[in-house]
């Protein structure tokens, strides 16, 4: 069996899956239990001066059928004395020695406040420290947050400080709430991270109740924006996770976190770049056991593939991720319909003709039966018909040889320059 032991800066845990730091890490009964049904770390909620949740703090976006697409929230960091949320991190600590317990901390952007929390919280045994940079509603207001990761300088700095008197490992949380995340990551790397995770959620509003006008959720009548995570932003955080990974200047490991539901999300995550992988949304959707099913995944995954241990993954797709002006223009695939598979319901073809490159034909075969034919000289290869598609394998994207070299279009940039200094030249 595979190893699914991962170190990430030093921290050390029996696998790759936390659980983040959210309403499932709220108290030592409830980390003890997540260690209980086989997660290997968590990263408790928040810890900061107490505050006042409001009463209805949850939304969620269902789509087409499948409920919690999106999850939204208004809650804030932890509304529980600091003493009793220490107390309670060290008797986890001592019942579950070999797990991994990562304290999240948000404190006002002022040196004394972070030595003294930072203090506190490792007097207790944790493993590590996760400085939240990321919640982009409540505490943002505060000056704590998101308002502060936005920021460059104050991510530089707050890091720093807290670097100044820690003695275990130190991993920034980084807001999705800008343009370019990776500015921020090499911030937090200049301050003296150990590590960065990502994301926190990004910003939004989970809806309005078209009856009676009211955000959802609503408190008495006013709503505010919140955060949002699960399965609708992973492919934000995918890329936000590859951007930092492929960034040379940010060579620090990557703890991975948004949308994650499964092992294979887990792999994606693994693939490009994190080290490990934190997840909320899925286990507040279906309760700690669905661990049970990840780690059994990734186990036989790992088997099957041959892979001795799951730290082998580990940015193993980064250099396959770069930018548009590298991907090479002369490549081709085209779409083909299997008309043995195909249920002619016609989807492909409107999506097609409406929409995309109008070649996909309604046609006879000898018979009098329907059939759908691609004209491939007109296909441009955009995926399209095969992503509306709902039979697996009735449309195959494949690739076609051509006779032309691979071009990029920073390539042909380059040699169109070339043209016309000699041109100039010439003249």
């Amino acid at each position: 069996m595979a190893d699914l032991q991962i170190e990430l800066a030093g921290i050390k845990s029996p696998n790759p899956f936390w659980l983040a730091s959210a309403p499932p890490t709220n108290s030592g009964y409830q980390v003890q239990r997540a260690f209980e049904a086989g997660w290997g770390g968590a990263v408790w909620k928040t810890l900061g001066d107490p505050i006042i949740n409001t009463s209805s703090r949850f939304a969620a976006v269902s789509f087409n059928g499948q409920r919690v697409a999106g999850f939204n929230n208004i809650e804030l960091i932890t509304d529980r004395p600091l003493e009793v949320n220490l107390r309670e991190i060290y008797e986890t600590k001592k019942r579950f020695p070999n797990h991994t317990i990562i304290a999240s901390l948000m404190v006002e952007p002022k040196q004394e406040k972070w030595h003294e929390i930072v203090k506190r919280v490792e007097d207790v045994g944790v493993d590590g420290l996760e400085l939240n940079f990321g919640c982009p509603h409540g505490m943002a207001e505060r000056g704590m947050g998101a308002a502060s990761g936005q920021v460059p300088e104050l991510v530089k700095k707050q890091t720093y400080w807290a670097k100044e008197v820690a003695k275990t490992p130190v991993i920034v949380k980084l807001t999705p709430n800008i343009t370019d995340i990776t500015v921020t990551a090499e911030a937090a790397v200049n301050g003296g991270a150990d590590a960065i995770s990502m994301i926190n959620t990004i910003n939004s509003l989970a809806g309005v109740d078209i009856d009676t006008w009211n955000t959802i959720p609503h408190v008495g009548g006013k709503g505010a924006h919140g955060g949002y995570c699960g399965p609708a932003v992973k492919p934000i955080a995918l890329n936000m996770v590859a951007e930092c990974a492929r960034n040379s200047t940010i060579n620090v490991p990557i703890s991975g976190i948004g949308g994650i539901s499964n092992w294979q999300d887990t792999v994606e995550f693994l693939l490009m770049g994190a080290t490990g992988v934190q997840v909320c949304t899925a286990a507040m959707h279906h309760g700690f056991r669905i661990v049970e099913d990840m780690i059994d995944g990734l186990s036989n995954y790992l088997d099957d593939k041959g892979i001795h241990s799951v730290m082998d993954l580990v940015g193993k797709s980064v250099q396959k991720y770069s930018d548009w002006g590298n991907l090479d223009l002369n490549y081709k695939v085209v779409a083909r319909i299997n008309n043995d598979t195909c249920i002619n319901c016609n989807k492909c073809h409107i999506a097609c003709e409406d929409t995309s490159h109008q070649c996909i034909d309604l046609l006879k075969d000898p018979i009098g039966k329907s059939v759908l034919k691609v004209r491939e000289d007109d296909c441009v290869g955009c995926n399209l018909c095969s992503i509306v598609c709902p039979v697996d394998g009735a449309i195959d994207m494949v690739e076609v040889k051509t006779e032309l070299s691979p071009m990029t279009w920073n390539e042909r940039q380059t040699v169109l320059s070339t043209l016309q200094t000699s041109a100039v030249k010439l003249s």
